[in-house]
């Protein structure tokens, strides 16, 4: 692999980072008082359309338990629009472009205490503090 297509995956995942970390914030904002701050985000899909100034984005917003799902979902699904439509007008903005961002709430019981999900979620684990 070039270093330019390296870089350019690196700037790829960059973004998938943000774009993770800008949901995470929007539900534990919306959400202070109701969920626990179990819960992770994971950009599954990162792709921008040929031709157009449109990047389709899909996460999944995994959380440890069934009733955690149904907080986020919320009554008819408006917690989850709440959360998805103000992360994707700050995604658009750093993004310079427009944003069709698909969200779905997984239970992945106890992921917390689960390196490899961990890991798999994008929290890397420090092996010096060992």
């Amino acid at each position: 692999m070039n270093d330019a297509k390296k870089a350019a995956l690196a700037a790829i995942d960059e973004k998938k980072e943000l774009v993770a970390e800008v949901i995470r914030e929007k539900a534990l904002l919306f959400m202070r008082d109701e969920i626990p701050h179990g819960i992770a985000v994971v950009v599954e899909r990162f792709k921008e359309r040929p031709g157009t100034d449109l990047i389709d984005i899909d996460v999944n917003i995994y959380c440890e338990r069934e009733s955690h799902k149904g907080m986020v979902i919320g009554k008819g699904g408006a917690m989850l629009k709440k959360i998805a439509s103000a992360a994707r007008a700050d995604c658009e903005e750093f993004l310079g472009c427009r944003v069709n961002l698909q969200c779905w709430v997984k239970v992945k019981s106890d992921w917390r205490d689960n390196e490899f999900l961990l890991n798999n979620f994008g929290f890397k684990q420090n092996t010096n503090n060992r």
